[in-house]
């Protein structure tokens, strides 16, 4: 069933915008990490879990894929709702040979903590210290706050930042990572225009995919996530991964292939034929006794080398040698004449 996120924030699940905000400002500064330095992993992981909560139900689109598919669906792939939008952590984007999906990959708290409250604080010292100075999280400071989450007296300096990078797996066949090609993906994003309203545009991102691109591989779009104010667009980023294939498998720069041969195969010799990524038919003879740790290795037919895509790595073709079940005497008499005992 996943997390109850109307739980999480003690709300219902009619509760409107200003219900959803109440509820967080009210969490956030209670279970805020820096608030709470003697049970501070505790309140980490309750308000990640508040901020997470906030992120999807506050946010039309995300919230219309939750309360359809619950937690499991808007972290997984399931048809988008009608409405638009890519939100800070969420991504809806399409791609000429697949439908329509939504992936949700929650924000840094510590954003839409800022962001929230309209300010953001330098950070002070490393990660597993405080994240703000002494002074400003003091019980002062989490009394200071209005109803309207502002500060209730004096201003505070606002910095400029950037929002954390927005990834999504971009998934492809061995055969577009060997011969290369091009994948163009819609994104729909928020920006503000002069007047400051917002409004939300539809973009088509080309990526050129280069032979011999591997797993991991990630191309970045800088600032292509929504325009807040005081805050730099996050920037978009594809992460490839490699699809599975039905016959080869990549290391590295090689490619790997099995083949299921006889005993008799095994030690008079076989022939393998292949179809390569590319189209083309190999014959290869393998004259040699095949035991079972053999591997034949057949030059500069694996997968492009990326520094130099004219190189290849090799293409390695390994054995499982089918033993019979039984033989007869006969047969046991004749392997021992022919192999010697």
């Amino acid at each position: 069933m996943g997390v109850d996120y109307y739980k999480v924030l003690e709300v219902d699940r009619n509760a409107k915008d200003d219900d959803l905000k109440k509820a967080y400002r009210k969490l956030a500064m209670k279970w805020h990490p820096d608030k709470n330095p003697n049970s501070k992993k505790e309140a980490e992981a309750k308000f990640k879990k508040i901020s997470e909560a906030y992120e999807v139900l506050s946010d039309p689109q995300k919230r219309a894929v939750y309360d359809q598919y619950g937690e499991e669906g808007l972290k997984g792939q399931v048809p988008p709702p009608d409405a638009g939008g890519f939100g800070g952590g969420s991504s809806f984007y399409s791609t000429g040979d697949a439908p329509n999906v939504f992936r949700f990959n929650p924000r840094n708290a510590d954003d839409i903590f800022s962001e929230f409250f309209g300010f953001s604080s330098p950070f002070g010292g490393s990660r597993g210290g405080s994240r703000f100075s002494n002074s400003v999280f003091s019980d002062d400071f989490f009394g200071s706050f209005g109803e309207s989450g502002g500060f209730g007296g004096g201003s505070m300096n606002q910095a400029v930042r950037k929002a954390s990078p927005i990834e999504n797996t971009l998934p492809c066949s061995l055969e577009e990572l060997y011969k290369g090609t091009t994948k163009k993906m819609k994104i729909s994003r928020q920006i503000v225009d002069t007047n400051g309203k917002t409004t939300t545009v539809d973009e088509i991102l080309t990526i050129d995919i280069k032979p011999g691109w591997k797993k991991g591989t990630k191309i970045t779009f800088p600032e292509k996530g929504n325009e807040l104010p005081n805050i730099i667009p996050a920037d978009l980023v594809f992460i490839i991964d490699e699809k599975p294939h039905r016959l080869f498998t990549r290391d590295g720069d090689d490619l790997v292939v099995t083949q299921k041969i006889s005993l008799a195969e095994a030690l008079t010799g076989v022939t393998v034929n292949l179809t390569t990524l590319d189209g083309r038919n190999l014959t290869i003879p393998v004259n040699n006794v095949i035991n079972p740790n053999y591997e034949e290795v057949v030059p500069r037919e694996g997968m492009p080398i990326r520094k130099d895509s004219s190189t290849r790595g090799n293409l390695r073709i390994k054995f499982i040698i089918k033993f019979p079940s039984r033989l007869t005497s006969e047969q046991k008499a004749g392997i021992k004449k022919l192999l010697g005992s």
